[in-house]
């Protein structure tokens, strides 16, 4: 019996160089399941340099429109193919960034996978117009996707819509996996290297980090931080770390690669996510996969992925003293490294891409067996 086609609305795939943790969930779980049968088709943006179509892992991309173009022109170039479809198909849409809307025009059956929302956040991600488009677009989610099944990938995630007005009956949680495979420890005990990575942006909270390092320099002489990753917050993160005089401490590693990123998982002492909201988190429990402490904000999605006194610390999101006092702790402490490094392995063991995509193959096929035929419109 042949698989349902699999239409899917991203702005980014995996090789676009602003690509970031919601890419790797999406592509983790759709590599699968086009192992399983699945065929898959990605409308996403083009960037410089990329070819208009390509295969990933067995998916096929089409790159519609640049990053702003692409909110008309890829949903228009996934209907036109989906009306062809003979046979049950499904629109997997993410909400991660605009919402797409897909339920007033989409011919087949949707389901909607949600990393998060931003909300107000926008504001100190984007410019004021871009930002205001996306808090007001995300108004209409509750009413548009009133009968789209979804998948949020945190209790977090789920309360922010259920707090928006989606029921929750309507959402399935299911977190993101690990590939234990690549993300394990390292032989030797790390030296005092804190370690920050990800998506280089405002509302990440990089700045805190920075901000904390005199205080943590002036009780552990040789830490230092290494921040890896790219992004739009990189020039002013450089400009503070000058004006603190903190260069010879700082390292930007710049964009690296899967494994150079598990070198620097192993090679450090605690990994920092500062983050004012997430979906998840996934690199803290990467960074647990490698056998790194983390410390974190309480903030949405990270309270999810880090267990406290477990897995990590979390402080208060924004508390610089309280930051620096739970990085301080996990440098200083041996006895509390050990059980954070412990804690996060087995806390860490409990996820597995395999589940996700499980997962996601079960509300697919719930969707489809409510709604399997191509619609008319």
């Amino acid at each position: 019996m042949s698989r349902p086609h699999l239409f899917v609305l991203n702005e980014r795939d995996p090789e676009n160089p602003r690509a970031g943790g919601a890419e790797v969930h999406l592509f983790e779980i759709l590599e699968r399941l086009s192992a399983r049968g699945f065929p898959v088709t990605m409308f996403c943006a083009g960037f410089p340099g990329a070819a208009p179509r390509t295969d990933i892992r067995g998916v096929e991309v089409h790159r519609v429109g640049n990053r702003y173009s692409y909110y008309v022109r890829g949903p228009a170039a996934f209907r036109r193919l989906a009306r062809a479809v003979g046979g049950p198909a499904l629109l997997i849409e993410t909400l991660n960034k605009l919402p797409f809307y897909g339920p007033l025009y989409s011919p087949i059956p949707e389901l909607a996978i949600v990393h998060h929302l931003f909300g107000t956040t926008a504001f100190r991600q984007v410019s004021f117009p871009i930002a205001a488009v996306t808090y007001l677009a995300e108004l209409g989610i509750p009413r548009v996707y009133r009968d789209v099944p979804m998948i949020a990938i945190s209790p977090s995630t789920r309360d922010d819509l259920a707090h928006r007005g989606v029921p929750p009956t309507q959402v399935t949680i299911s977190p993101c996996g690990i590939d234990h495979d690549v993300y394990r420890p390292g032989s030797t005990e790390p030296g005092p290297m804190i370690l920050a990575l990800g998506r280089i942006e405002h509302y990440k909270g990089f700045e805190l980090v920075v901000a904390v390092m005199p205080r943590i320099l002036a009780a552990v002489p040789d830490a230092r931080l290494v921040i890896a990753g790219r992004g739009d917050a990189v020039a002013a993160l450089e400009r503070q770390v000058a004006a603190l005089g903190l260069g010879d401490h700082v390292e930007f590693a710049g964009f690296v690669d899967d494994d150079r990123k598990v070198e620097l998982y192993q090679s450090a002492r605690v990994f920092v996510n500062p983050s004012e909201k997430e979906g998840w988190g996934l690199t803290v429990v990467e960074a647990n996969s490698c056998g790194v402490p983390v410390v974190a904000s309480d903030s949405p999605g990270l309270r999810d992925a880090v267990q406290h006194e477990r897995s990590g610390l979390l402080y208060p999101h924004g508390d610089a003293a309280a930051c620096g006092d739970a990085i301080l702790r996990v440098l200083h402490d041996p006895e509390t490294w050990r059980r954070l490094r412990d804690g996060g392995l087995e806390w860490s063991a409990t996820f597995s891409w395999d589940t996700a995509a499980d997962q996601t193959e079960a509300v697919i096929e719930d969707v489809l067996a409510r709604d399997g035929t191509v619609r008319g419109g």
